[in-house]
């Protein structure tokens, strides 16, 4: 990973529609140097895909949960069990498995606070190995989703 990479990280993450040539013309690299460099980066799982930011709200999900799991015992059977079916859960949006106390941090959206109530009491707190879920609602995003830095 050099510096064209990086640059090439940097615009895609600005904007995802570029086409190949505008790309090319914002790093400075020729076309199809720039398209080997990309499918490259592609190829080895840098670029992971490409997708919209859509904005939760104007679809109807605008009411955000950070929801922190405990579970009973963390043995591999049980994470492996929890991990598949969190992940079947199309309003959690994000999943991380994390060290201490609490063991997961849920990222869920809904509609309204009765459809989280509904789908805490109908799929979370029934999901493999729970022992506890604690929810906070989130107020505000103050910084929203972000093109990663681009040193390390």
């Amino acid at each position: 990973m050099d510096v064209v990479d990086r640059k090439i990280l940097a615009e895609l993450q600005t904007d995802g529609r570029l086409t190949v040539t505008d790309l090319a013309d914002r790093v400075h690299l020729s076309v199809s140097r720039c398209q080997r460099r990309l499918r490259e980066l592609e190829r080895t799982g840098v670029i992971r895909g490409y997708h919209a930011v859509v904005n939760a709200a104007a679809v109807g999900l605008g009411f955000e949960v950070l929801a922190f799991a405990t579970l009973r015992q963390e043995n591999q059977d049980t994470l492996t069990a929890f991990d598949e079916a969190v992940a079947a859960i199309p309003h959690v949006v994000q999943a991380q498995r994390l060290f201490g106390d609490p063991d997961y941090l849920l990222r869920v959206v809904t509609a309204d606070l009765a459809a989280y109530q509904r789908l805490y009491e109908e799929k979370l707190v029934r999901l493999p190995g729970v022992q506890r879920i604690s929810s906070t609602i989130v107020m505000k995003q103050v910084v929203d989703t972000r093109p990663l830095p681009a040193q390390p």
